[in-house]
């Protein structure tokens, strides 16, 4: 084994994930395809700089940059804050004013493994109101899933399901090393009725740009269609992987319900 050789192996399984050549590579790094072959192979030790001009050419998340730098032998450079630190109150505070404004609609803020981090009251009421006691799983895609949790309540299940899961698909070829997010979806795929065909991602899908949820509301439907926001260019792993989703009424009668379990 070389000594670098780690290092080397994570960027080479990179590479070949992103379907490039060590040319192709090369060339966008702004690196010697000669340089690039000694440092996948592990004869040549990769500074901070490269790795960072590698990791912006390959699209690598911020958080397996930081292994990328551990496994060369370097500090981690990206930080991953609690968003109830005292350090980024701005940035929760802004946050919290997006639920509050979301009222009485929905909104959820959520992490890379679909986890519900904050929520505003509209979301624990129409749970609550559809499920007796609300939603027993603290991840929208186990809520989803589950025969016990909020399954039951969704009239066009298989359209949200299969749509949630090519999300989590991308996710993980997006982050091949991502191990977290490859045991979610074996959890996943473990609930009852799910079609075997959906464990393998569909080469060239793509989730749907626009997806409506119908609930069954005992029998009328409620529709909501979603909005996702993200943090534009975050230096933090946490801001990096949130995602605050906005749930907003397509219809009358939906928007009529809300405002009622608002009063």
């Amino acid at each position: 084994m070389q000594p670098y050789a780690h290092v080397g192996a994570l960027l080479r399984d990179w590479r070949v994930s992103r379907h490039l050549s060590q040319m192709d590579l090369a060339l966008d790094a702004g690196v010697s395809t000669r340089h690039l072959s000694f440092v996948e192979t592990g004869k040549s030790q990769p500074s901070p700089a490269l790795l960072a001009r590698l990791s912006d050419a390959l699209e690598i998340p911020l958080r397996e940059q930081n292994a990328l730098l551990i496994a060369a032998g370097f500090a981690p450079k990206y930080s991953r804050i609690n968003l109830m630190d005292d350090e980024i109150a701005p940035v929760r505070q802004a946050i919290e004013c997006i639920l509050r404004q979301q009222e009485p609609y929905p909104a959820f803020v959520i992490d890379r493994y679909w986890d519900i981090l904050m929520a505003n009251d509209a979301a624990g009421r129409l749970f609550a109101h559809l499920r007796s006691g609300g939603a027993k799983h603290g991840n929208i895609l186990h809520q989803v899933f589950d025969p016990t949790d909020m399954r039951p309540f969704l009239l066009n299940w298989e359209d949200v399901a299969s749509d949630l899961l090519q999300h989590l698909q991308s996710d993980i070829a997006g982050s091949p090393h991502d191990a977290r997010a490859k045991a979610l979806l074996a959890e996943i795929m473990s609930y009852p009725d799910v079609p075997k065909e959906w464990q393998r991602r569909k080469p060239g899908a793509t989730p749907l740009p626009l997806l409506t949820t119908h609930f069954d509301d005992n029998g009328s439907p409620l529709a909501f269609f979603s909005t996702i926001s993200t943090f534009g260019t975050p230096r933090d792993i946490t801001l990096a992987e949130i995602r605050i989703e906005c749930l907003f009424p397509v219809d009358d009668t939906t928007a009529q319900k809300c405002h009622a379990l608002a009063h």
